[in-house]
């Protein structure tokens, strides 16, 4: 079978978000022995990649693309009408027998792929991308257009008549199927991590001596670090002025005016932040927190996400306190290293102060528990191994021998 993988992130190394996700499928599409082309924006080392994972790089060139580069938004939705040419280019000598795009910018170009070639197509939805910008500021995400790029984004599938949807949390399918679409052709796949970059370590509990470190990792967006992290950070620092509040990630424009913010209204805040790290040393600076964070703000798009923080705090051995994003707290409701603190952050404070001065009396084994839940199920290789799975069987009831 021949592959056009479509992403509008570097595909290598990983950046953070869903790219980390997409290696992975990669490399079990190429196990299975099919030609994979992957078409995403210009990478470095690109023959070594190439040549490493068995596949063909079809670099974008146009313009530069990356989770932080300058009118990111603007390039985003441009974007997939140029991709469109790139792989058109490509068809006359590589005809594609399924087109899989990864994340909803790069399913606009798949799903006019599947309107002009009848090729079959699998959109991989990460997230549901527009509805996280329900929290961003008004001049960010005028409402009526952002209710317009809800509404296409969440009616992909259906409009352009795609043969399967990968989603990454049941509600998320669910939303998908009220539009119509078949739900039988949707699978629910969640968001993965790779088990090897994340070693568990015992949990130390904290000594109420030492300053406490609690950890936010991640892209750091505007749905990420806003009001809800601000008062939970005021009302701990408070109780509390020795904890150190670690920030691991690109300085981003968000992480900038959170931190503008903190400095008014908690200017006494002990603040770490590392820039950017590597996906596969993020690990290193969970090892030493005592707790990590998950402060979203509530949006449509938070409730259908599957948090990667969550899962990679959870197998490093690491409690966690999260607002109460519902595909998470109904996957990890009865974990007993994880508090959901509702959108209030008050109430997110409490429990940060409560996770550190009273963890549960069987801390050791409920978080080794969840670290080996999290490696069995969440793993990369094994969410890649039933999100192929799905792709082959769509593939081969699209186009029985």
């Amino acid at each position: 079978m021949r592959l056009a993988f479509l992403t509008h992130e570097p595909f290598y190394p990983p950046s953070g978000g869903g790219s980390a996700e997409a290696v992975y499928l990669v490399e079990e599409m190429v196990r299975r022995g099919w030609e994979t082309h992957v078409f995403c924006p210009e990478i470095p080392a690109a023959d070594e990649v190439q040549k490493r994972l068995g596949i063909q790089l079809h670099p974008f060139t146009t313009w530069q693309m990356g989770r932080y580069t300058k009118f990111r938004n603007f390039k985003y939705l441009l974007y997939p009408f140029f991709l469109q040419r790139l792989v058109e280019k490509n068809w006359a000598a590589t005809p594609f027998d399924v087109v899989f795009s990864q994340h909803g910018i790069t399913s606009v170009t798949a799903g006019r792929l599947k309107r002009k070639r009848g090729v079959t197509v699998i959109m991989n939805y990460l997230d549901y991308l527009t509805a996280f910008m329900e929290t961003w500021p008004v001049w960010l995400a005028p409402p009526p257009l952002l209710s317009i790029l809800k509404n296409f984004e969440l009616k992909m599938p259906l409009s352009y008549k795609v043969d399967g949807v990968l989603t990454v949390s049941d509600t998320l399918a669910a939303l998908v199927a009220q539009t119509g679409y078949p739900g039988n052709n949707i699978l629910s796949i969640y968001y993965g991590f790779d088990a090897a970059l994340f070693p568990y370590r015992e949990p130390r509990p904290w000594d109420q001596v030492r300053p406490p470190v609690i950890v936010m990792h991640g892209s750091l967006d505007h749905h990420h670090l806003r009001d809800i992290g601000l008062a939970a950070m005021k009302h701990v620092t408070a109780k509390l002025p020795s904890a150190i509040w670690r920030f691991v990630g690109h300085p981003t424009d968000a992480l900038k005016s959170f931190l503008r913010r903190q400095q008014q209204t908690v200017p006494n805040a002990r603040i770490e932040c590392t820039g950017f790290v590597p996906y596969s040393e993020v690990s290193s600076h969970l090892q030493t927190a005592d707790l990590g964070i998950v402060p979203y703000e509530e949006s449509t798009g938070t409730h259908c996400a599957f948090v990667a923080k969550i899962v990679e705090y959870l197998a490093t051995g690491l409690p966690v306190v999260s607002t109460s994003i519902q595909s998470a707290s109904t996957y990890f409701a009865n974990e007993p290293t994880v508090k959901f603190a509702g959108f209030d952050g008050l109430r997110f404070g409490e429990a940060i102060l409560e996770t550190l001065y009273h963890p549960p009396a069987n801390l050791i084994a409920a978080s080794r528990h969840a670290s080996e839940r999290v490696r069995t199920e969440l793993d990369w290789r094994a969410i890649s191994r039933k999100a192929i799975d799905f792709v082959e069987q769509t593939a081969a009831d699209k186009n029985p021998k």
